[in-house]
């Protein structure tokens, strides 16, 4: 009893420090919205969907996360506004976050090729421990060994904290090729669970870019059909002393898509951080409106077996007849 209740505490101490960094999705670059508010409205048209993390389920510390939006595009106000939900769960201490954010995009244009697209975030956040599962000071007598089961800790009544969050981003993007900066939690709200904390929330930046072209353009394969594309993209993640990379490419058939990518970890933080640290695997299917993705990642660092992340992702578009320029249909279909 007591030693669980210690390593409970360990790691819950750990996890506080793992929590200041937001969860990132291996496909991110189906849903660029989990990184980016300037892809509101980025297909200029309504669509939405939603998506489902599960990491290291073996390990017994799994963690569920899962994110769902809704966009549309208002053609007369060159405009894309999209609302967000947010949830990440964790077994051990029933750590529990939940976001709820309103986003707008302005599209300008800037060239014949080019759009400018800025975009700002908004929302209210939630977080929640279940320090009842802790064996608190008060509770433990030193001279008899004998563990109450009540205390009258403060921090039992702290549990909960709501914060108001700021974003930003901005896309620019032409018909095959896209490249956003996002900045969120500009402002750094206080995330202490105690009543005079300050525990501000490192501000979470990012740097993202993909870019589709014909492969029958530059490699001679007779043996597919001239519409097979390939899409490149890339990712750089920084957040706090954290920081990450991924490098990923898959190729696009008609009705199904194959990928892979690389998760790198430029800094190396921590004797244990290794430069690759997963590869990823992903691979879907799109059947008129809707598109379905599955990606699993496969562990490369000493963590243990940890029974890698799964992710399942699912996204409708309701007008595939929609006609604009520079409307990215690579990200959709």
């Amino acid at each position: 009893m007591k030693i669980k209740s210690i390593i409970i505490l360990v790691f819950l101490c750990l996890f506080i420090k793992a929590n200041a960094q937001d969860p990132v999705f291996t496909q991110y670059f189906l849903i660029p919205e989990t990184l980016n508010p300037g892809f509101s409205g980025f297909m200029e048209t309504t669509y939405g969907g939603v998506i489902h993390r599960e990491q290291w389920p073996d390990l017994n510390l799994k963690i569920d996360t899962d994110y769902a939006f809704i966009n549309t595009w208002n053609e007369g106000m060159n405009t894309g506004i999209g609302l967000s939900f947010l949830s990440q769960r964790e077994n051990i201490t029933n750590y529990n976050f939940t976001q709820i954010n309103a986003n707008y995009a302005y599209r300008v244009r800037i060239s014949d090729n080019w759009y400018f697209r800025p975009a700002i975030e908004a929302g209210f956040g939630f977080k929640s421990y279940a320090f009842q599962n802790l064996v608190l000071e008060d509770q433990i007598n030193i001279y008899t060994g004998v563990i109450n089961t009540s205390s009258m800790d403060p921090i039992l009544l702290n549990n909960k904290v709501s914060f108001f969050d700021i974003s930003a981003g901005m896309v620019f993007n032409t018909d095959n090729f896209w490249f956003g900066l996002s900045m969120k939690h500009l402002n750094k709200p206080n995330i202490s669970f105690t009543d005079n904390g300050n525990v501000p929330l490192d501000t979470f930046f990012s740097a993202s870019s993909g870019y589709e072209f014909h492969l029958a353009d530059f490699i001679d394969v007779s043996w597919f059909p001239y519409e097979t594309k390939m899409l490149v993209a890339t990712n750089y993640m920084q957040q706090g002393r954290h920081s990450r990379l991924d490098l990923g490419a898959s190729i696009l058939f008609e009705k199904m898509f194959l990928g892979a990518s690389l998760v790198t970890s430029p800094s190396k933080n921590g004797p244990y951080n290794h430069l690759i640290s997963s590869v990823n695997l992903y691979t879907g299917l799109q059947y008129e409106n809707l598109r379905f993705g599955v990606s699993y990642d496969l562990n490369t660092s000493k963590i243990g077996k940890t029974g890698g992340i799964y992710e399942l992702s699912l996204t409708y578009q309701f007008d595939l007849d929609v006609k604009c320029f520079a409307c990215p249909n690579y990200t959709g279909r």
